[in-house]
């Protein structure tokens, strides 16, 4: 009598238990309370031991009972839970359809980024090739080989980032023009852009900065296969009504050398603040390839001619864009950044 007692107690507890059950965790402990492995309906069948023989079969199949019946009720509120929680969470994920979308803001190229994809651009339509070479260089490749005498003021350590002994950073990446002559025979045309190193700061000039190098070595390449060249080149960059004009310079790898202006795109060379009244704008430097070069680098100056020019990427970003101060192309300010979105 006492384990129907026991029965139908336990009836009764889940049927009250069941009635406050909001969640599935709750669900879960309430059901190994009743029917885990320590539950008190598995504890009846414990019990059985201590009825005589002939009563335990019977009373087994009134336990047996019991937790099919509780486990049929426990699935059925389980259900009933799960349904519940189920409608709680789509009204909490409910987008309401009508509402203003968040919109997401969008990226910005770096201004040197806009400026070498343009330039790659240019003159990979005129055929040439990129060649990236590397940062650390060595001193016979960065002035040996390009005709710098040993006592010129860019070798000394106010003017150059030295690593030791025979290495430095890239003073330019006119190092990379002798890599590329030594490895290939002409025809060579190859554009090399990338960072390289000075002991110099100030509004216009930055320890690390960007360069690109062009270097066209062929049979009867003259000064006048360049200036054609520089003459697209100001077109596509500054505008079709740029005009290109050569100084004679003095650079130790070029010879003759020049320093290549391009008339004012601001006031179309009637003189402004920009061009400080001159009507002409400096851009880079150029020459055709000295012959101690090509003599360095394995080629013969008398079967061949070549042309070099070279440009400071942050210079030209500064021209086309109007920016004033060098310094702000290194701070990443995404307010300075977002200004130049294509």
């Amino acid at each position: 009598m006492d384990n129907i007692r026991d029965i139908d107690e336990i009836k009764a507890r889940i049927e009250e238990a069941v009635k406050d059950i909001k969640s599935s965790a709750t669900m879960r402990e309430i059901k190994m309370k009743f029917l885990g492995k320590a539950g008190e309906i598995p504890s009846l069948m414990k019990k059985l031991k201590d009825l005589p023989p002939e009563e335990r079969p019977a009373m087994g199949k009134v336990i047996n009972a019991l937790r099919e019946w509780a486990e049929g009720r426990f699935n059925e509120f389980e259900k009933m839970v799960k349904a519940a929680e189920m409608d709680e969470r789509y009204q909490k994920e409910k987008i309401d359809v009508t509402l203003p979308g968040n919109r997401r803001k969008k990226g910005a190229y770096h201004p040197d980024t806009l400026i070498v994809d343009e330039l790659v651009s240019v003159f990979a339509g005129m055929g040439f090739e990129i060649y990236e070479g590397r940062e650390i260089e060595t001193d016979y490749y960065n002035f040996t080989a390009l005709n710098t005498p040993k006592d010129h003021p860019a070798r000394d350590m106010q003017d150059t980032f030295y690593l030791g002994a025979d290495y430095l950073l890239r003073t330019q990446t006119s190092a990379g023009q002798v890599h590329v002559m030594e490895s290939k025979k002409p025809p060579i045309k190859i554009l090399s852009p990338g960072k390289v190193y000075r002991p110099d700061d100030d509004a216009t000039h930055s320890p690390m900065f960007s360069q690109m190098e062009g270097l066209v070595v062929d049979k009867g390449i003259t000064l006048c296969d360049l200036k054609g060249m520089l003459d697209e080149f100001a077109k596509k960059i500054f505008g079709s009504g740029v005009k290109t004009r050569l100084r004679p310079s003095y650079f130790p790898f070029t010879e003759p050398s020049v320093e290549v202006d391009v008339s004012c795109f601001e006031c179309g060379g009637k003189g402004c603040k920009l061009c400080k009244g001159t009507g002409w704008i400096e851009v880079l430097g150029a020459g055709m390839v000295n012959r101690a070069v090509l003599e360095n680098c394995g080629i013969d100056p008398d079967e061949y001619t070549g042309f070099a020019f070279g440009m400071g990427i942050e210079r030209i970003a500064m021209l086309k864009y109007g920016i004033n101060n060098m310094k702000l192309l290194f701070e990443g300010d995404v307010r300075f950044s977002k200004q130049f979105r294509v």
